[in-house]
């Protein structure tokens, strides 16, 4: 009997080693740094505002008779507004007298002159134009400047009033009150003017505390508060231009219905003011109601930026 016994394993082949070397990368590996960025995602909501915005951009691209036409009327209804105040006071002071207080009405009443051209031309005219001239500027800055500029015309208004009818209470004998063209206009700007400071107002405090949510009530406001600001401003004029002729035909009497010339240096300065307010008055409802002038669209385009 054939005793048991284990046959012998067969040889196997050695067992290799584990290689420690690092696997050589491929060679079409590139960089993390030279990857294209991955792309993003753009909504249809900003691929609109981008297009807007070079909607914009194309429609007030200003060739040079533009740019030309801004700086001429700009420049030009700056330094009439400015010339208005200037040639008043240059009238009261030389031909009329000055100042004075409640001790002297005639001269009291130079206050009137002066103090209603500052408030409802130069700066109401300015606060007009400031829409106009800080093309640049985000509009609510435009807007703060446009109400300092109405703030400032509300005192010169109401001291302006008041010394009027100082003056003619105090006058020996009295002069009546209210009974003229000219403080009938008068009196229908300064409604009118208070009405639109009340509703700029208002609304400039809203945009600060609600912007979004008021966004479509303002938009609705704003052709209306432009109509009747400039509607006021032209008021004002009317409302210099009939209170200086009846000043000269008060003081002045029968040598100005002959010609200002016979009425001397005074007839032509009141002429010459009066000229200055019928250029502002044309100059002003240009620079608002041009389409080339508007600034708009610009203004739109800074305030996302």
């Amino acid at each position: 009997m054939e005793s048991n016994s284990v046959s012998p394993m067969p040889d196997m082949a050695p067992m290799a080693e584990f290689d420690k070397t690092p696997p050589t990368p491929p060679e079409d590996t590139l960089p993390m740094d030279d990857l294209p960025p991955p792309p993003t995602t753009v909504t249809v909501q900003e691929e609109k505002e981008k297009e807007a915005h070079r909607h914009y951009e194309e429609e007030n691209e200003w060739g040079c008779g533009s740019w030309l036409e801004y700086a001429l009327v700009m420049i030009l209804a700056c330094i009439l507004l400015l010339a208005s105040l200037a040639l008043t006071l240059y009238w009261v002071i030389k031909h009329r007298g000055g100042f004075a207080w409640r001790d002297d009405p005639i001269k009291q009443f130079n206050f009137h002159p002066v103090l209603m051209v500052a408030g409802f031309i130069t700066f109401s005219g300015f606060s007009i134009l400031l829409y106009r001239i800080c093309r640049c500027c985000r509009r609510i800055y435009v807007k703060l400047l446009h109400t300092v500029f109405h703030a400032l015309a509300i005192p010169c208004v109401a001291v302006g009033f008041l010394t009027v009818l100082d003056s003619h209470n105090l006058a020996q004998p009295p002069i009546p009150n209210f009974y003229s063209l000219h403080s009938w206009i008068g009196l229908v700007t300064m409604g009118l003017f208070a009405i639109q400071f009340v509703v700029g107002f208002f609304s400039f405090l809203i945009l600060l505390c609600c912007e979004g949510a008021t966004a479509g009530f303002r938009a609705s406001l704003v052709p209306i508060h432009a109509s009747f600001g400039l509607t006021t401003f032209m008021l004002a004029i009317a409302a210099c231009l009939t209170g200086l002729t009846e000043k000269v035909f008060f003081s002045l009497s029968d040598d100005y219905v002959k010609s200002p010339l016979e009425a001397g240096e005074e007839g032509i300065v009141v002429n010459t003011i009066a000229m200055v307010l019928v250029a502002l008055g044309i100059l002003v409802s240009f620079a608002v109601r041009s389409p080339t002038l508007r600034g708009d669209a610009k203004v739109c385009v800074t305030e996302r930026l």
